[in-house]
């Protein structure tokens, strides 16, 4: 965890680009930020310790070796229970707020009832984040400060690439805990990758991807139990050629899911996941790219 006074004097994400991008391929890393303005810190009920459960710490380190490969990755600071980006951009408890929300929020969503809206109420095993009610304002400014210039940049980097290649493919990279309360840990997939049921990518694109990790040795699933967010849901066109797929890796593959800090794994992990980006990225772009349509066929 790295406590930052605001987002003012530090940057709430950047953008580690290559020299040169050679791929049609843009990584993003939207909840692996740790760092916490103090004044969130002074508002929540929850030590330090436990503000950090939603957390996808290190994703964006497993991840940093496609950029010298030619390819984009978008790193989130901020905290996702700060801010989720990873959702519509008003999806709105209105229990959590003092002060009218726009009426145009979203406050009926699954993902809202569960307490995992834009700003969230609870951090994983539900943990309720605030003591009281917060700011309306607050949210707002969140929103309105981060959020939209986030995804302002996400669709920055795929339009270019769209255009520099005629496709475009979103991974988006998360982690998510080894055990659910209550169940089996040993039922759970090494890496789980969600296409929102064959719509966010190519079924060609998804099948070699899960092939590429269960030759690594790894157990795959797909869309089970995660079948990717708003960012895969809003970004996944594959009739224009923007493909978008989820990956999940699992927690106990490569950090101490109690300190946060990375094991022995680590290494053998990121490793393991350049060979994957480097197979991901021997797939064919032509079969990426959308059809002509008949009129521009002649």
């Amino acid at each position: 965890m790295r406590v930052v006074a605001d987002f003012e004097t530090t940057d709430p994400f950047d953008v580690a680009a290559p020299q040169a991008q050679t791929l049609p391929f843009v990584f993003n890393s939207p909840h692996s930020g740790a760092a916490y303005p103090a004044a969130f810190l002074g508002a929540t009920r929850l030590d330090a310790r436990r503000i950090r459960l939603s957390e996808d710490a290190h994703v964006d380190r497993l991840f940093d070796h496609v950029v010298p490969e030619g390819a984009p990755l978008l790193r989130a600071h901020f905290p996702r229970a700060f801010l989720d980006v990873n959702r519509e951009p008003y999806e709105l408890d209105p229990k959590m707020f003092v002060g009218r929300l726009p009426s145009y929020a979203n406050v009926r969503s699954i993902r809202v009832a569960g307490g995992l809206g834009t700003i969230a109420r609870v951090v994983a095993e539900q943990e309720e984040i605030y003591p009281a009610p917060i700011p309306v304002e607050e949210a707002l400014g969140r929103i309105e400060a981060i959020y939209k210039p986030y995804h302002a940049a996400l669709r920055r980097l795929l339009a270019q690439t769209h255009v520099a290649f005629g496709a475009a493919v979103l991974i988006d990279c998360h982690s998510m805990p080894s055990s659910v309360r209550g169940q089996d840990p040993r039922a759970r997939a090494d890496v789980v990758l969600g296409d929102r049921y064959g719509t966010s990518a190519a079924r060609a694109l998804v099948e070699h991807a899960a092939d590429v990790l269960v030759d690594l040795g790894y157990t795959v699933a797909v869309n089970k139990p995660y079948a990717g967010g708003f960012i895969t849901e809003h970004y996944g066109r594959p009739a224009k050629g923007l493909h978008a797929i989820q990956v999940e890796v699992n927690r106990g593959l490569y950090m101490d899911e109690r300190t946060f800090e990375p094991t022995a794994g680590f290494a053998a992990l990121r490793h393991d996941l350049g060979r994957f980006a480097r197979q991901l990225f021997e797939f064919p772009v032509a079969l990426l790219t959308p059809a002509p349509s008949r009129l521009a066929a002649e």
